[in-house]
């Protein structure tokens, strides 16, 4: 599969690079970008949610009334949950989130995504630049040039670059990651791919793997 390679004034700079059919071309496996994007979802969570419990109230725990003749249920603590102020029945206790996937399913999952993309021509390759300074208005700049101004887009770098990263920063529809960053999640949640050419290379060598 043949891309051709744009500016960053979203014009055709004459070069094409070859996408890698091991990498951009595979039958998608559904279940494997499931699994992933399961995975991902799944170790962000924090998991710190807790609520007070029975023992764990403070106060009496005198008995608040005698056992017979109020005509009302018994009771025997000012802790207990039927009352205002007291222990959560069941209540959320801390929890590790934490799942694991072999590094041949995730990379499956990552092709299989890059897959999915490539055949909706959802990727676009633009070659390497950068901006003198950080500016917000010279990346929505480029994103006018390429159309994606309203749309979720994610740029992917070759290497870190402070600049470009920080123009993009303010930007809720656009995020710049490096290759190395490159995940499922990302790839499917974005609705067009940019590649700068200098980050195929180091994709396609670790996935081809």
């Amino acid at each position: 599969m043949e891309v051709a390679v744009l500016d960053i004034n979203g014009k055709e700079t004459g070069r094409k690079v070859k996408l890698s059919k091991d990498v951009f071309g595979i039958e998608p496996n559904n279940h494997a970008v499931y699994l992933d994007v399961k995975q991902y979802l799944a170790n962000r969570r924090q998991g710190t949610h807790k609520s007070k419990e029975r023992a764990e109230i403070a106060g009496s725990t005198r008995k608040i009334k005698k056992q017979k003749g109020t005509g009302t249920a018994r009771a025997g603590s000012i802790k207990s949950p039927v009352f205002v102020g007291g222990g959560r029945i069941f209540g959320p206790r801390p929890k590790d989130y934490t799942q694991k996937l072999n590094k041949t399913l995730k990379r499956l999952a990552r092709k299989s995504a890059l897959s999915i993309k490539a055949k909706e021509n959802s990727i676009v390759v633009l070659e390497d630049f950068n901006f003198d300074a950080p500016k917000t208005k010279d990346f929505i700049n480029v994103l006018k040039a390429l159309g994606l101004e309203n749309k979720k887009s994610l740029f992917v770098l070759g290497d870190t670059n402070k600049n470009v990263y920080l123009s993009s920063r303010n930007l809720k529809a656009s995020e710049v990651i490096t290759s190395s960053e490159l995940n499922t999640y990302k790839i499917i949640n974005a609705n067009n791919v940019v590649f700068l050419e200098g980050s195929l290379e180091g994709i396609e060598s670790n996935l081809s793997k």
